[in-house]
Formats: structure tokens, C-alpha cells, sequence
């Protein structure tokens, strides 16, 4: 199943069919199992107060008329350094600064990176530009299965993530991390949550390209088989000392990252695909 958070309301697909979920964000995803629960709604007597079947090319309407982030009041962390090929790139980033040697050991620890990203307030949603930093030499975005745990710490569904990176500010130095990663618009999400009745398949893909002047100036992908961790393991240590009220959203970390010599440049089109999920689009700016 998927839901989409939409200028018109909650909008739930289940087998090609749409319904109309009246329910606010946060309490309608934030449920002990919440395939069970949007299952229990789509089968429920048209009398519901709580859903309306929606036409599909009403639905699609709704869906072109402005999708957006799938979040409500929840915080979005990330996990870094999951991926082999993340570790190479910001051990790679970081030895001019002499803080390679960090991101090869918190590769092989117990305990994984985690970090704050964003409040939902600065979240780009697809169709919507992400930002780059005017004091950053070298930009890249990072596209990323993302987590939606609910409060009791338990993975309910996946969305599509770009964790948009400064690399030139985080290889200066490492404690400049949240400058490099958390700022206006450095965080998109979508285009819907996918609810699936099992967790997500390790051979699902991702995929990602860049266009440059409607040219492709990058494309990669790799199956989530690669991540070095459980997201159960992810999951488990974020809610160990914290709670999420409403859930949470966990960016779980990357393994396409463009060549050194590559940084993205305003204009830019970054479109990230996850089977079953979808695709998330965004253009790259400067905030204004």
C-alpha cells in the first residue's frame, strides 16, 4: 500500500484502488501495525467515517495538484557510513583534515553513526527544489531507503530519501558535520510512504540520476542488500536513550556517490528511484 500526503488530503492506493483517509497525518500512520490498520480501513463499509473511495483519475488529479512530504510533525535522522562506498568517499573527503581514520572505525563499530537532519518543516518534497550551500565548494546529494519508525520504535513503511551533502565543509573537519548536512531544504522525502505487509526485500534497488542541461552527468545504482547493518539494528539504537511521539523518519545511509571531481550546480535534476516506492525528483537551487 501507499500514502500519499497531498494538498487535498490523506490519499490512501490499495491494488489500484484509492480511498480518502480523513484522519490527521501523524495519528493515522503512527499505528501499532499499520498495514493491518489501512487494511482494516480499505475493507471496512462505505459508511466509515474515516475513509471515501476516491475515483482513480480524480486520485491522479490529486496526486498531479501537489504531493507532498509524507511527514507530519515527525524529526528525520540519518545513519551514516553504512555503505562501504560511503566510508571510502568520506575517508577520501576527510585525510587532508587527518580525520579519515573516523570513518573507518565507525564502519566497523558496535555502535553506528546517527545524526539529527531536519525539522518536517524544512523537507522538500518531490517536484520540489533541495538547496545547496553558497559557502560549499563541493555538493552532492545521497539517496537513501528511509525509515518510518513509529513510536513504539517499529518499522511501518519506507519512503525515498535525499540526504543533500556539503562535502568540502564535513572533509574540513569532521565536528562540522551539521553544518554540512542540516540546512534549508537539505532534506527531501517522497514521493508517498509505501506500506508493504512484509519488510522491504534486501533486493530492492535504488537508483539514482543527475541532469545537467537535460544531459545525464551521473547515474548509478545498488541493491540494499549492500548496507553494512540490520535496520532493525538502525532502528534499535535511535530509540535507545529518545522518543519519537509520532514516529520518526531515519535516512539509512548511501552507496551512490558521484567522483570527486563532480559537484552539483543550480539547475541540476536529481531523480531517485526505490523499487516499489516510486520516484523522488528535485531540482537543485540556491535558497533564496
Amino acid at each position: 500500500m501507499k500514502l500519499y500526503k497531498t494538498k487535498k488530503g490523506n490519499l490512501l492506493e490499495s491494488e489500484g484502488n484509492y480511498y480518502g483517509v480523513e484522519l490527521e497525518w501523524d495519528e493515522l500512520v503512527n499505528q501499532e501495525n499499520l498495514y493491518s490498520y489501512l487494511l482494516s480501513l480499505v475493507e471496512s463499509e462505505p459508511a466509515s467515517a474515516r475513509v471515501a473511495v476516491v475515483p482513480a483519475h480524480e486520485a491522479q488529479g490529486w496526486i498531479r495538484d501537489g504531493v507532498l512530504a509524507p511527514i507530519g510533525t515527525q524529526e528525520v535522522w540519518a545513519a551514516g557510513v553504512t555503505y562501504l562506498r560511503s566510508r571510502d568517499a568520506r575517508m577520501e573527503e576527510s585525510k587532508e583534515s587527518g580525520g579519515a581514520t573516523f570513518y573507518d572505525k565507525v564502519y566497523e563499530a558496535e555502535r553506528p553513526e546517527l545524526f539529527f537532519k531536519s525539522q518536517a518543516h524544512r523537507v522538500a518534497a518531490t517536484g520540489e527544489e533541495v538547496y545547496i550551500r553558497r559557502d560549499s565548494g563541493w555538493n552532492v546529494p545521497e539517496p537513501e531507503l528511509t525509515l518510518f519508525i513509529n513510536s513504539r520504535g517499529s518499522i511501518q513503511g519506507y519512503t525515498i530519501g535525499n540526504d543533500m551533502s556539503s562535502r568540502s565543509i564535513e572533509g574540513e573537519n569532521p565536528l562540522y558535520l551539521p553544518q554540512a548536512k542540516v540546512y534549508e531544504r537539505s532534506a527531501a522525502m517522497g514521493p508517498c510512504l509505501y506500506v508493504p505487509p512484509a519488510p522491504i526485500a534486501a533486493t530492492t534497488m535504488i537508483r539514482m540520476s543527475i541532469q545537467r542541461n537535460g544531459v545525464k552527468a551521473y547515474t548509478g545504482e545498488v541493491a540494499i542488500s549492500q548496507i553494512k547493518r540490520k535496520l532493525t539494528e538502525l532502528a534499535e539504537w535511535l530509540y535507545r536513550e529518545t522518543d519519537f511521539i509520532y514516529g520518526c523518519f531515519l535516512m539509512t545511509g548511501t552507496c551512490l556517490v558521484p567522483g570527486n571531481e563532480f559537484t552539483l550546480q543550480p539547475g541540476d535534476r536529481v531523480e531517485i528511484t526505490i523499487d516499489g516506492i516510486g520516484v523522488l525528483t528535485n531540482v537543485v537551487a540556491y535558497k533564496p
